[in-house]
């Protein structure tokens, strides 16, 4: 849902129900608390306009998309990073292109300043 409202916004609640009820079944209720939820934890914005909410996120796509991984690394996986790696080594469906993006990671990482100055810490 998130996605979507970040690639059709400024949407209202109508809307994504509309969407989300043909695609999942989800109906108006749910959706509103769900982006009520969103709101509060700071991932849309809610604004009146013509007498009706408007929802939109808060950052912009590419950012959202990266506070959310980091959220869910942080709170889901303890801070570490491996069960994601090792779910993308072996249970993800990557294609090429996916595996030419990890691989330009990867050498970035391994050239980055931020690499030397982790191998220092105890």
């Amino acid at each position: 849902m998130l996605q979507w409202v970040a690639d059709h916004h400024p949407v209202t609640v109508r809307q994504v129900a509309d969407h989300l009820g043909q695609a999942k079944g989800i109906v108006r209720t749910t959706v509103l608390n769900m982006m009520s939820r969103l709101v509060a934890k700071g991932y849309l914005t809610r604004k009146k306009a013509g007498g009706v909410f408007v929802y939109a996120p808060r950052v912009a796509k590419a950012q959202l998309l990266r506070t959310l991984v980091s959220d869910f690394v942080d709170k889901a996986l303890g801070g570490s990073v491996s069960p994601f790696v090792l779910y993308l080594a072996e249970d993800a469906k990557l294609n090429e292109t996916d595996v030419a993006q990890l691989k330009e990671v990867l050498r970035t990482l391994e050239s980055s300043p931020r690499k030397a100055a982790r191998k220092e810490q105890p």
